[in-house]
């Protein structure tokens, strides 16, 4: 359990736990394991029925704050007032940059990421010893802490994703980027593009990639051996417009129409399920694709272990939302599963077409297909290009030695790990 005597880092989050944010729930283990002392304050309680197996191990008590403006406008309004009479001149600020961010979005959550920071700074913080604040993602957990920080004085800091930042208004992100002690994302091309938004400010955005567990997804046996048909085609995505899921069908379907016998599994779920479904019943692939919803860990490393193939086609939401590296490619590429993807983003900061794996360009079925079929067929690049990926992961994506990087910022920031 946390001791009340120790400085906490006091960590913001969307939801906790989530399924689908694994690399969230790794970086705290993981800095629990290096000996910080976390606090969690959950904008969200959890929506599955079932969480990763690291999630137990996480020592880190957990507040949640009301979720709505509505339904808890009176304990958060009580709460806020409080706040404002003992503070006037410091809420007095904090309303009036909330004004302003409202003014130029006319978006009502801004007011309610406020009444949340009250709330978490007179009813939720006192006692909890926190020292800095730090939220994952760009967009509203990290506006719950710019307030906090504002309300309590407390320094901030927040690590940007995907979507946060591509569909977060530019200032609005610029202004929360400024305020902060530092910014972390998870790629040199998120890092680029905040550094251009921000006209180099502030001085420190770090560029930590998230990494994963390579002990827990080690190399298949048999990842090496030349595939066989009926080919074992495997994808893991949410179910949402960024992951190009219909692309992924309609290269499916040209395997289908040349006579290409294989079956595909799609392991995930999300906003876009029904649309998803519908693809797959009208190109007439029911018959060779199965959709099994969200898994655990050790349910997809299951399947990791059987797939000759692992495809995804990553494009741009028409919102502009997009993905940095998704983790799965990492845990397919570890595992031994040859990876046929798309040039996006900063994928090809991981996947180097014809030595890590083959990249095309976005929503070009045919072209994925092709890639496809050349992975499945060609022995000798499959014989090249599993081992490479596998030594890249290894080296450069292992999260037990990227964690250390986000120890470092955080020792210079202040927050110090117990001895």
């Amino acid at each position: 359990m946390n001791s009340p005597n120790r400085p906490f880092l006091g960590m913001i989050l969307k939801g906790y736990p989530r399924i689908s944010e694994t690399f969230i729930s790794n970086e705290i283990l993981l800095l629990e394991k290096l000996g910080f002392p976390i606090h969690l304050f959950s904008m969200r309680r959890p929506r599955e029925n079932f969480t990763h197996q690291s999630v137990n191990q996480i020592q880190a008590a957990v507040d949640y704050l009301p979720e709505t403006l509505l339904r808890p406008l009176p304990r958060l309004m009580y709460h806020n007032c409080l706040l404002a009479a003992q503070r006037p001149r410091i809420y007095s600020r904090a309303l009036k940059i909330a004004f302003r961010r409202f003014l130029r979005t006319r978006k009502s959550a801004t007011l309610k990421h406020l009444f949340q920071a009250g709330y978490l700074v007179q009813r939720l913080m006192p006692g909890r010893r926190v020292i800095h604040l730090h939220a994952h993602f760009a967009h509203s957990p990290a506006s719950v802490a710019m307030f906090t920080s504002i309300l309590s004085g407390l320094p901030f800091s927040f690590t940007a994703h995907a979507k946060d930042i591509y569909t977060s208004d530019p200032r609005q992100l610029r202004e929360k980027a400024a305020l902060a002690k530092f910014v972390v994302t998870c790629t040199e091309y998120n890092r680029r593009y905040l550094m251009a938004l921000c006209n180099g400010e502030p001085g420190a955005i770090h560029r930590i990639y998230h990494g994963i567990d390579t002990r827990l997804f080690s190399l298949s046996p048999d990842g090496i051996s030349q595939a066989e048909k009926p080919y074992r085609i495997l994808t893991v995505a949410r179910l949402i417009a960024k992951k190009g899921l219909p692309t992924v069908y309609r290269a499916l379907k040209v395997l289908k129409d040349k006579g290409i016998a294989f079956k595909h599994t799609l392991i995930g779920d999300g906003e876009d399920r029904e649309k998803i479904l519908a693809v797959i019943k009208d190109l007439g692939l029911t018959a060779h694709t199965r959709w099994l919803g969200t898994q655990p860990h050790e349910g997809v490393r299951d399947y990791y272990k059987r797939a000759h193939l692992f495809v995804l086609g990553c494009e741009v939401a028409p919102n502009g939302d997009r993905d940095g590296i998704p983790n799965v490619l990492f845990e397919s590429m570890a595992m031994g599963v040859p990876v046929v993807a798309t040039r996006l983003s900063a994928i090809p900061e991981l996947v180097e077409n014809e030595k890590t794996g083959l990249l095309v360009p976005p929503g070009q079925p045919q072209q994925l297909a092709e890639a496809m079929i050349k992975m499945l067929v060609d022995d000798a690049l499959r014989t090249r290009v599993i081992p490479a990926a596998r030594q890249r992961v290894l080296q450069d994506f292992d999260n037990k030695v990227l964690v250390k990087e986000l120890a470092s910022i955080f020792i210079k920031a202040g927050v110090k790990p117990k001895a």
